[in-house]
């Protein structure tokens, strides 16, 4: 039985904000005046990666709809929280926007303080899209599919082990969802990034790894990796042979990689939904959804007040999940 519960909106305040720009009263004005300068958009990791392939594939194009330039800044470092912080002080007046992803979601439960509140000090503008994770293994383990993984594990507690690109990482925390789920003893070896942790299961020092599709794919059309589920409601289109964890038999696997965009708080609801609609048609753009699809996500363009729901539920899911795991931050 699966012991995580429904997800269930949790956060006032991201609602809040939502509803704020959707406000019909909010001063034309606003509006009509911005943009009148370039807009930058945080990164907060380093260059390379899903969300910095995302900034810079829509940047230009929502530049062009913005008919201002928006520059993109990674500012990398602990988790995320350096770039998110950074928005979350920023000035309030549409002209820093912050590109997150899970990590933001996730952080509020896996550091015992952080110098901003995400719910409070943030307001979404749009959920671009979520990436499903694929869990795969060592092509010399003893299983070919899900059913023969757990038989496997429950055969011998303790003595199946899975790579992750860090302690209270997605991935980790997918594998720890896993084990609720299925009621499994497998140990976590973690690593400084994905790329070690896939390398050491190609290498077969480890056995399995969850990781997102666009790091793994190569891999596994390789053959160097076996891939045995996708954690999501529909298969990837990348892998159409390979099952989701429903079609497997185990429940519970919510665990996906979303991508969206936030502004500060306080930013003017006009502003919000100049932001929301110009970033909506970029995103409707045939260019932009076949590039996405081809790394692995699956479109979402929420406006601001579902994306609060959204979130919400994303939230109050990982809060559980890190606490069930036991989880801290490195």
């Amino acid at each position: 039985m699966n012991p995580m519960p429904n997800r269930r909106p949790v956060c006032a305040g991201l609602a809040l904000a939502a509803a704020l720009a959707a406000c019909p009263g909010a001063a034309p004005q606003a509006q009509d005046a911005y943009p009148s300068k370039p807009v930058r958009l945080v990164v907060p990791y380093p260059p390379g990666g899903i969300g910095d392939f995302v900034a810079r594939l829509v940047a230009p194009k929502w530049g062009e709809a913005l008919r201002q330039q928006i520059v993109v800044e990674n500012r990398g470092g602990a988790g995320s929280n350096i770039g998110s912080d950074h928005v979350a002080k920023a000035a309030p007046d549409g002209y820093t926007v912050l590109l997150f992803d899970t990590a933001l979601l996730v952080n509020p439960a896996l550091y015992a303080k952080l110098p901003y509140d995400a719910q409070r000090d943030l307001a979404p503008v749009m959920l671009l899209g979520r990436t499903p994770l694929v869990l795969a293994v060592n092509p010399t383990l003893p299983a070919t599919s899900v059913a023969e993984l757990l038989a496997l594990a429950r055969a011998k507690p303790g003595a199946l082990s899975y790579a992750s690109a860090g302690s209270g990482t997605l991935v980790h925390l997918a594998a720890e969802m896993l084990k609720s789920a299925a009621g499994l003893d497998i140990v976590h070896v973690p690593y400084k990034g994905a790329g070690l942790a896939i390398l050491d299961v190609i290498g077969g020092q480890v056995p399995m790894l969850f990781a997102v599709p666009g790091t793994a794919r190569a891999h596994i059309a390789a053959g160097k990796l076996r891939a045995l589920a996708v954690t999501g409601e529909r298969r990837f289109r990348g892998f159409p042979g390979v099952p989701t964890f429903v079609e497997a038999g185990v429940r519970g696997m919510d665990a996906s990689l979303v991508v969206g965009f936030m502004v500060p708080a306080k930013t003017p609801p006009a502003i919000v939904t100049v932001l929301h609609d110009t970033l909506a048609a970029v995103a409707a753009q045939s260019e932009v959804t076949g590039k996405l699809g081809d790394a692995g996500m699956d479109m979402v363009v929420a406006d601001p007040r579902r994306t609060a729901a959204l979130l919400a539920d994303e939230f109050a899911l990982w809060a559980r999940v890190v606490k069930a795991s036991g989880a801290k931050a490195e």
